[in-house]
């Protein structure tokens, strides 16, 4: 199964919704929560897992240095990397698979003749409902 790096999901993100990551995450925020901002939340954790992974594959490298000498305390130390970085691995690979399986299953439906991308478009409430008046109290 291939890695599916941030990269490639926020091309596809992109190409999803036509508009640049960055416009997307501004509309996102305007907007009540729905696909976009799930598949941008997942952008993001995914984005942060790969950087966790950099972190930790280079703390590790450092500290099995071939002329850097290991004791105890830094045998602990050398663990607790490699943990974080299995961890962080693991996280990358779900959130990978998860949000190529969404994106997959989604499909740009292109936006009528005349109009704006749904992106661009003005958001517009929906009516008030409206409020029975409450009844007066009876006199006596």
């Amino acid at each position: 199964m291939p890695d599916h790096t941030s990269t490639e999901i926020a091309g596809r993100i992109e190409d999803l919704y036509g508009a640049p990551l960055t416009d997307l995450q501004a509309h996102a925020q305007v907007q009540p929560p729905g696909m976009l901002a799930a598949l941008l939340g997942m952008h993001r954790e995914l984005a942060l897992a790969e950087r966790t992974i950099v972190f930790h594959r280079d703390r590790l490298a450092r500290l099995v240095h071939p002329e850097r000498q290991l004791g105890g305390h830094e045998v602990s130390h050398v663990l607790d990397c490699a943990r974080r970085l299995a961890e962080a691995v693991a996280v990358r690979d779900a959130h990978g698979r998860a949000t190529a399986d969404v994106l997959q299953s989604l499909h740009r439906v292109p936006a009528p003749q005349g109009q704006a991308p749904a992106h661009e478009q003005a958001v517009t409430p929906p009516p008030a409902v409206p409020v029975p008046a409450a009844p007066s109290a009876p006199s006596r």
